[in-house]
């Protein structure tokens, strides 16, 4: 792919590229993963050309805005494909799109994505070409399958109607009954989106492809060493679904050892660049290493904590800022203490998040909701999980799936809301514990028959080093350690 400078035609109001720096009026427009990308980018790091449309017009009609900025949309286009040197909906050498949400606030697996976008018979053909025909044919089930469950209808033949349909579902979603309710439970303003516009490349592609997601740290147990799942011959979307059983990095690591050195190295340019633990996404093509996005790592709160103090420790927070990632309902986790039951375990799995619950199983999102209405502890336990799943996750006290791995959708969602999590169990456990009362624990990777119990909190040594540190900030404050923290925090504001 060429490597100069992206520039969109000064008609252009909406559409802005992401090669490189971007002013402050683009950095607040685009949203988090367009300024990741442009950041990436600006570093040399390896990111297919992309633009964004920015938020500006996010609240208006979805179908409106795509007549409204449709030329934008063209614009941008053309620039990918001089950036690339192929051509959208026709070969020899075609471009495929990837149409994702990119909102200031992030919400993983909230919002829409469409992969492979610009699939016709002649595409495919000119795949079948350049690459092979299994290739060009997985692609285009690929795309089949993922625009109809974003847009929920059928496909149409002609590229450029499929990325008009594509930009409005992802406008669409932001409005969505699912984005709605994460947003009123996690307290979060609507505000803007934009809509991010990038160049294929292709996980599927071989043998020596596959993609990924890199933790620059462990986001279960803090630990400050790489984490991540890799996915050979898969694209992204098989990663974050939870519907495939991944690999360790290791593995990666053993079959591409200089795609995996140069991911290791770029995540750790991208921790020093944010000061905080990168969830990094990935793409390797034919051997050959691509970033797609960088954001600051959702973790569990034991994590949360021991991050917190590490990243002090090597000098990039202050003490103020170590009390500041670790909020006050992190620190209610960390405190609540629980034992799990004794006895075999009846499944076991990845420990995705920490920490140890209990209740009644329920198998569905809405019987989830409803025992939590009816004043149950309630665990959802589903084959895996996904958008649609978000708010019986919020009503529960914790998940179990039957596959997927740490960077499935549901072990993210359970971080970011500090929920205990073991993942990829085994199929068929969803039937035979349905109903039962379990436990989950997310230390152990176990699920456990019966209630947990609470026990006695052992002052760990990051919690006495935090206790010193948020005492120092409000000496004058009496109270336990929670009013303390909840005191220090108001002090910055």
């Amino acid at each position: 792919m060429s490597g100069h400078a992206m520039t969109i035609g000064a008609g252009s109001r909406h559409a802005v590229p992401l090669d490189g720096e971007l002013g402050d009026a683009a950095r607040r427009a685009v949203g988090g993963k367009g300024r990741a990308v442009a950041a990436m980018a600006s570093l040399g790091l390896p990111v297919p050309p992309a633009f964004c449309v920015t938020s500006d017009w996010s609240d208006d009609d979805p179908a409106a805005l795509v007549d409204h900025l449709w030329q934008d949309v063209l614009d941008g286009l053309k620039v990918l494909e001089e950036r690339t040197g192929r051509t959208f909906g026709a070969g020899p050498r075609t471009l495929l799109l990837s149409v994702r949400s990119s909102g200031d606030t992030s919400m993983p697996g909230m919002l829409e994505t469409v992969l492979n976008v610009g699939v016709d018979d002649a595409v495919v053909e000119a795949l079948g070409k350049e690459y092979s025909v299994a290739f060009a044919e997985d692609t285009r089930e690929r795309f089949r399958r993922g625009y109809r469950r974003a847009v929920g209808v059928e496909a149409p033949g002609q590229p450029l109607a499929q990325l008009r349909g594509a930009v409005e579902a992802v406008a669409s979603s932001w409005s969505s009954s699912r984005v709605d309710a994460y947003r009123a439970h996690r307290g979060l303003e609507r505000g803007g989106i934009a809509i991010l516009l990038q160049a294929m490349v292709f996980g599927n592609l071989d043998a020596q492809s596959g993609t990924g997601v890199l933790f620059t740290r462990d986001p279960a147990t803090g630990a400050s060493t790489p984490f991540g799942e890799w996915l050979p011959a898969a694209q992204g979307d098989d990663v974050v679904s939870g519907t495939s059983d991944c690999e360790p990095l290791s593995a990666m690591r053993d079959r591409l050892p200089a795609a995996y050195d140069e991911l290791v190295d770029a995540g750790a340019r991208l921790e020093k660049l944010g000061a905080d633990v990168q969830d990094v996404e990935f793409t390797v093509e034919a051997g050959k290493l691509w970033l797609l996005q960088s954001r600051v790592a959702q973790r569990s709160p034991r994590a949360a904590l021991r991050l917190a103090l590490t990243f002090r420790d090597e000098g990039l927070v202050d003490d103020a800022e170590v009390i500041e990632r670790v909020t006050p309902e992190q620190l209610a986790t960390i405190l609540a203490v629980r034992s799990a039951p004794s006895g075999p375990p009846l499944a076991t799995g990845a420990a995705a998040c920490p920490g140890i619950a209990s209740g009644l199983v329920c198998t569905t999102s809405d019987d989830a909701i409803a025992a939590a209405d009816a004043g149950h502890d309630v665990i959802l336990v589903r084959p895996t999980t996904s958008p649609d799943d978000v708010a019986g996750i919020m009503a529960a006290n914790g998940v179990v799936t039957e596959v997927g791995g740490a960077s499935s959708h549901a072990a993210i969602v359970a971080r970011e809301l500090g929920i205990p999590a073991v993942v990829g169990c085994g199929v068929g456990l969803t039937a035979s514990l349905a109903g039962l009362t379990i436990t989950v624990d997310g230390d152990a990777g176990e699920v456990r028959a019966g209630e947990s119990a609470l026990s006695e909190s052992v002052l760990s040594p990051e919690l006495s080093r935090f206790t010193d540190i948020v005492r120092a900030a409000v000496p004058d404050v009496v109270g336990d350690l929670q009013a303390m923290h909840r005191a220090a925090r108001s002090a910055r504001r």
